[in-house]
């Protein structure tokens, strides 16, 4: 078996100390791949990255108008969020609104990413609660079409449940494939997830993107959820993470989603391009750096990126002391594939 090329490297001065292999597959007009970088017909699990296609059953069901969700909320499931204050707030709010409270969740507790989060929680006195989950948005998603579609809100996270059911059947239509017999396994937050190949997963994100071969109501249901993502880049993730940083700067250009163990996927629509790419260990730092490197390739982006943030396609490495010492890049030959295929 061939190994994954390298798409990222980590530097410290003057050495490459750190590579990460991992492919990419990026899908434009007609479900052509047109960058296909390493295995892309290796089974992953999506992770999180899925959330933006999960949100949409909350649509489509009629469950968002029926309790007159904004686009925070329709942003918030498609969160992983860093459980800062506004974030915990809406989760709260919008449970409220079902009539139900935290226990309802079953996504598990766990505390904030970020210090100053966990520390305010402690000088509060409180502890870490299922609404500090980073899926706490996605879970209330579920929640609410449970209840509009009148199916038991205790133990909406099995494989069993009619909601994952329709939800599983939506990204499987979307991706054009069967998960009848594919790897199956739990995802962190507890919900099912089933094995894809990563040129389907690019497929499914260009027809989110593009509404191509979709139902006039699954393309609209498609365009409100992209809205609330462009329109709420802080709900999608917050303060300082690459997810929000990235879409506001693409100004509504683009959506960006991660998931753990290494994967990203993007929605251009413009440019007609689902995007899906996979780490093959698992970093989040590479995955940011090689999804950034993606973007800026994609000619009507690069005008864009040519004028956003240098840290959304290199990001530096810095001592304990604050110290610049080296940098996470794309490696020089996978920009090189990314140039070609979509230059």
């Amino acid at each position: 078996m061939t190994a994954n090329p390298v798409l990222v490297e980590v530097t410290r001065g003057e050495m490459v100390e750190s590579r990460h292999r991992g492919s990419v597959a990026v899908v434009g007009a007609n479900g052509q791949t047109i960058a296909g970088i390493g295995d892309v017909t290796r089974l992953i699990y999506p992770r999180s990255a899925l959330k933006p296609l999960q949100a949409l059953h909350l649509i489509e069901s009629g469950a968002a108008a029926a309790y007159q969700l904004g686009e925070r909320e329709i942003a918030l499931a498609c969160a992983s969020h860093n459980a800062e204050a506004q974030h915990v707030a809406t989760v709260i709010r919008w449970l409220k609104r079902l009539g139900l409270d935290e226990s309802a969740l079953e996504c598990g507790a766990h505390p904030p990413r970020r210090s100053f989060d966990r520390e305010a929680l402690l000088h509060q006195g409180k502890t870490p609660g299922p609404a500090h989950n980073n899926c706490s948005g996605k879970h209330c998603g579920f929640l609410t079409a449970a209840l509009h579609e009148e199916h038991p809100t205790q133990a909406y996270i099995t494989r069993e449940h009619p909601v994952q059911q329709a939800v599983m059947s939506l990204i499987g239509e979307l991706a054009g494939s069967s998960f009848q017999e594919v790897p199956k396994g739990i995802d962190g937050c507890g919900i099912p997830v089933a094995g894809i190949r990563l040129d389907r997963l690019a497929t499914a994100f260009r027809r989110f993107a593009t509404g191509d071969g979709l139902s006039g109501a699954r393309a609209s249901a498609a365009q409100q959820v992209y809205k609330a993502m462009v329109n709420q880049p802080f709900m999608v993730a917050g303060t300082n993470r690459w997810c929000t940083n990235a879409i506001e700067a693409g100004r509504g250009a683009f959506i960006v989603k991660t998931g753990a163990e290494g994967v990203y996927c993007g929605a251009v629509p413009e440019a007609g391009i689902g995007i899906a790419l996979k780490i093959d260990d698992g970093a989040h730092r590479a995955s940011e750096c090689a999804m950034g490197a993606v973007l800026s390739k994609i000619p009507c982006l690069e005008t864009l990126f040519a004028d956003s943030p240098p840290e959304l396609t290199r990001a530096a490495v810095k001592n304990v002391a604050g110290k610049t010492v080296g940098e996470i890049r794309p490696a020089a030959a996978f920009q090189k594939m990314i140039t070609r295929d979509l230059g």
